[in-house]
Parts: C-alpha cells; sequence; structure tokens
C-alpha cells in the first residue's frame, strides 16, 4: 500500500511519501520539507495571513504533482497549532481538501502529540523507564510520555520558535535579554505543563522535528542535509547550548551561510535551540536522541489501520 502524509506546520510543510508492507514496515520513498511559516502573525491577529495561506498552497501543488507521479492511493494531512488557534482555520483546511484532494484535518494538540509518539516510538525496543517525545514546533511543543509503544501522559503546550520568536524577538542579532525571555517564557510554560513526578520519570529524551534535526546537521556539518546520519544521532545540552551562543552573535544573513543549516531556518534557528535547551533541563536530561520518525510516519501508520 502507498500511502502519504503532508505535515502544515507552523513553520514548515512536510511530505512522506511511503510504501506500507502487510506487516507495517514502512519504506520511505519521498520526503520532503519546506519553510512556510503558516503561523506568521497568528499568536497576534488570531488569523492565518494571506501570504502565509499563498505560500502553503503553492507548497502543496508541487505536493500534489508528486503524489500523481508516484500513484500514491492515500494522502492524509495533518493541520497543527497555527490553524487551530486561527479564525480562519476551517477555511484553510477545507481548501487543502478540495483544491489539493488531501484527507486533511485539523487536529487537536492532543492527537498530534499522539500521532509523533507512534511515528517516533515505532519499534523501538523495550526501555526500562518511560520515553519522552518533544516536539518544537512552530507554534507549540508537543509532550508525550509513555512506554513500549504506549503514550500514557501528553500535552501540547503554547510554546514554538515562530510564536516565542515574534513575542520576543526584535533584534538582529538576537540580543541576551531577549533570549533569556524565550528561555523563562517557555520553562514557565513547561513547568505548568508537566507534572514533575512524570518529569523525573523520564530515562530518554527524543527530538523529532526540525529544531533538533538542523542543531544534529549543523553539528555535523552536513551539506547536503543527509538523514541517515542525522537519525539516532545524540545531542547533549552542553551541544545545544553553544550551538544557541554560537548562532545569536550572527546576523540572519551570516547564519543562511553556516554549513548544515538550511537557509530557511536562520530566521528560527536559535528560538528553537533556547526552546530544546529548556525542554532538556525540564526533564533534567544531558542529552537527546535525534529522531527523523515523527507525525509523518504515525498518521501513515494511523491511515493504514483506519485510524485516520
Amino acid at each position: 500500500m502507498r500511502l502519504a502524509a503532508v505535515d502544515m506546520g507552523s513553520n514548515s510543510t512536510r511530505l512522506l511519501i511511503a510504501d506500507l508492507d502487510e506487516h507495517g514496515h514502512l519504506t520511505e520513498l519521498v520526503r520532503r520539507a519546506t519553510v512556510t511559516r503558516l503561523g506568521t502573525g497568528v499568536d497576534r491577529t488570531g488569523r492565518l495571513d494571506p501570504a502565509a495561506i499563498d505560500r502553503v498552497t503553492a507548497e502543496l501543488g508541487v505536493i500534489r504533482g508528486l503524489l500523481d507521479e508516484h500513484r500514491v492511493e492515500r494522502a492524509v494531512g495533518v493541520l497543527t497549532s497555527a490553524v487551530r488557534d486561527a479564525e480562519n482555520g476551517a477555511e484553510f483546511t477545507a481548501t487543502v481538501r478540495d483544491e489539493f484532494g488531501i484527507d486533511a484535518q485539523t487536529i487537536p494538540g492532543e492527537r498530534e502529540a499522539a500521532l509523533t509518539f507512534r511515528g517516533a516510538t515505532g519499534g523501538r525496543p523495550h526501555e526500562e523507564r518511560p520515553v519522552a517525545v518533544v516536539d518544537i514546533g512552530g507554534g507549540s511543543t508537543e509532550f508525550i510520555v509513555g512506554h513500549d509503544g504506549a503514550a500514557e501522559f501528553s500535552v501540547s503546550t503554547q510554546a514554538g520558535v515562530v510564536r516565542q520568536s515574534e513575542r520576543h524577538v526584535r533584534n538582529d542579532p538576537p540580543q541576551h535579554d531577549e533570549l533569556v525571555a524565550i528561555a523563562e517564557d517557555a520553562r514557565g510554560i513547561y513547568d505548568a505543563a508537566i507534572p514533575a513526578d512524570v518529569r523525573a520519570s523520564v530515562g530518554t529524551v527524543i527530538a523529532v522535528a526540525g529544531t533538533a534535526t538542523t542543531c544534529a546537521a549543523i553539528l555535523q556539518e552536513l551539506e547536503p542535509y543527509d538523514p541517515e546520519k542525522v537519525h539516532g544521532s545524540r545531542l547533549s545540552l552542553a551541544d545545544v547550548e553553544g550551538l544557541t551562543a554560537r548562532l545569536a552573535q550572527m546576523t540572519e544573513d551570516e547564519r543562511r551561510e553556516v554549513k548544515g543549516l538550511h537557509p530557511d531556518r536562520a530566521v528560527t534557528i536559535v528560538p528553537g535551540c533556547v526552546l530544546l535547551s529548556v525542554a532538556l533541563r525540564t526533564f533534567g536530561v544531558d542529552e537527546c536522541e535525534v529522531s527523523e520518525h515523527d507525525i509523518l510516519r504515525g498518521a501513515i501508520a494511523a491511515a493504514a489501520t483506519g485510524d485516520f
């Protein structure tokens, strides 16, 4: 069965096309990610910006061509924080379904978390202590804690690279007090959302999505990007905080030249590093595992079993 999943997030639009066999084994055929910043301005205005909608629909036109070229049997789509928060979100979701033939759903944060956990932990061996999956997006951060593939706790928080950047960053390069404000904002949000006993129970943290994978790519100086080298790599807290200090000294134009950093992520990578370091400290760990397996895999698995 050939399936596809499209994730229209607050910062990027991503595609995964994969074959799924009768045993549930997934073989990736196409993976694509484009920074489209759908969440631009939503925290301030409560609406999706027309220019942001145009960026995403242009990308969906490319994606529709790929779906046809690869003869995808079914394509599902998830719309997350930006669309959940926007007054015109339902209208945009209908556009995705009607104009591009993608079975798109605006999903609540809890569903986003469950699909992410399913994608990130599928096939992992047994671990003695619970695993936490951290998904830092453009408008929200999802935390999912569970054991042996089953999520036992999940929460979606209002902290993301686009949202916190718009709230706190006014200078280029960002000033020290602006980064402190992001960290304090995120720390308060994360601590309030995750009970102390849940935080203390976690043995392993898996970080998915663009901030974590980009940090891994920068540290390995990957050009071009190589998902096989990123997946399963480890990021220490010291690595992340070192990247924060290094990248925060640069202007956006200078960051665009950093090896391993896609130019489109130059705007949000510093807030992303701050959020990731706060997340690691929230669980009291000094490193995380980076995973390419995320909500896209979870959505495909759900579509295959009739759960989408």
